[in-house]
């Protein structure tokens, strides 16, 4: 039979009165049992990998405002999750695009050369030849019937490929701080309000809740995911985060108004989540300037929330480290506690985490790397929690090329230390 727990048997003021008959030397050990009865437990009815449940349950207890005096005064500790592919299952982002180019919403650009300072000449032609000239420069691109355009935008945005495979992107950019066809993307909704594109990721995303698991759709002649759903696991979750004390980011590589769109399912408000936000005109509008990080002035796109980049914003928005310092790991203090996500883009952030690592499993090489390897003993791995990937045959190449080097080469996979990460054996997966 469960038996109530003693405030609610006996009443809060019982449990003081019963607490001064306790000897001093015992009284912390028992004021930390009856915090703990009360701290908000993560569900039991949802399944997570081996002991993750436990491990997380644990760092939220000891770092919340159950076990820790100064997040009970209101020094929070801090939270840090990815989005696509950690909190939702699926792309966000490519479920907008998919969206805006169904419905006409893309607007035609002077010179597709202004979206971004790496297309290439022959992307620029490209692109100018298929969405053609017919339209008015900043009137919506017939996409939805144009299929030569879609397919070019989208196999830029999937592939950073032309139709004809050519490379869509040339030139020099930092590979840990950027991705050309990620910084891409909110250049394609440039002269729209923001408010205008969450309203469309608003539309996309009622669309894909309402998909069956497995759904696809076309786009263009791709094929994409039509469907996405929030992870109830991370959910959850970040619900007990928050009623721990926890304050709650969203770092994504994502665009900021398609990530508003989908934040505040899960109870994550504007000002706490961190995407590629492009500054705005003097009338609101969408412009192909995106804002600079850790001292690196706005740009269309050399630094954004991708790798290292997500450490930078995290630090200055979250803990007050402006400058260079921003894209410098910190002392544990001016760090998450508990991080998670599941890709190469991540891997900074998760492995900036001082209690919990969380790692969902899409056999991405760094990330996957680290978590195996677990240098530091935070790091957690959990197969995908809807449709989980298989094992992975092959070991990751972590002491040849598993690391992407900022000039975009591979390298070794290296601890703190200096030394090589072992490839590593994948084992944690859905089968």
């Amino acid at each position: 039979m469960r038996t109530a727990p003693l405030g609610a048997a006996l009443g809060l003021a019982s449990v003081a009165a019963l607490m001064s008959l306790i000897p001093a030397s015992t009284t912390y050990a028992a004021e930390t049992t009856a915090e703990r009865a009360y701290c908000p437990r993560l569900s039991s009815s949802l399944a997570w990998y081996g002991d993750n449940r436990e491990r997380l349950q644990r760092v939220i207890d000891e770092r919340g405002t159950c076990g820790n005096p100064q997040a009970r005064h209101g020094e929070r500790p801090v939270a840090a999750f990815d989005w696509d592919n950690t909190v939702s299952k699926n792309d966000i982002t490519d479920l907008a695009i998919a969206w805006a180019l169904e419905h006409d919403k893309i607007l035609r650009p002077a010179h597709w050369s202004d979206t971004s300072p790496w297309l290439t000449e022959e992307a620029d032609r490209t692109l100018t030849e298929a969405c053609g000239t017919d339209v008015p420069v900043g009137a919506p691109l017939p996409t939805s019937t144009d299929t030569a355009c879609t397919d070019e935008i989208f196999s830029i945005r999937s592939e950073a490929t032309l139709m004809n495979g050519h490379k869509a992107f040339a030139g020099e950019w930092n590979s840990r701080r950027t991705l050309p066809q990620y910084a891409w993307v909110p250049q394609l909704f440039a002269g729209h309000t923001e408010a205008e594109v969450t309203s469309y990721a608003r539309k996309s995303r009622a669309e894909a809740l309402a998909a069956p698991v497995g759904a696809t759709q076309r786009v263009g002649s791709h094929t994409l995911h039509a469907y996405a759903r929030y992870n109830p696991q991370i959910k959850d979750l970040i619900r007990v985060l928050k009623k721990a004390g926890f304050e709650v980011w969203v770092d994504s590589a994502g665009s900021t108004p398609v990530t508003n769109a989908w934040a505040g399912g899960v109870g994550v408000d504007r000002e706490h989540v961190l995407a590629i936000r492009n500054l705005l005109d003097r009338h609101g509008r969408i412009t192909y300037t995106q804002e600079g990080c850790g001292g690196e002035p706005a740009s269309k796109g050399t630094v954004m929330p991708y790798i290292e980049g997500k450490r930078c914003w995290l630090n200055e928005k979250a803990f007050g480290v402006t400058g260079p310092d921003a894209w410098k790991r910190q002392a544990p203090q001016n760090r998450p506690v508990i991080a998670g996500g599941d890709a190469d883009t991540d891997v900074t952030m998760v492995g900036d985490a001082t209690g919990a690592g969380l790692v969902l499993n899409r056999n991405k090489n760094e990330i996957m790397c680290r978590a195996y390897d677990n240098a530091d003993g935070t790091w957690l791995i959990n197969p995908m929690f809807i449709e989980p990937l298989p094992r992975k045959e092959a070991a990751y190449p972590c002491s040849t090329t598993g690391y992407t080097n900022p000039d975009g080469t591979p390298g070794p996979v290296r601890r703190q230390d200096g030394s090589v990460i072992p490839d590593q054996e994948d084992s944690v997966n859905g089968g």
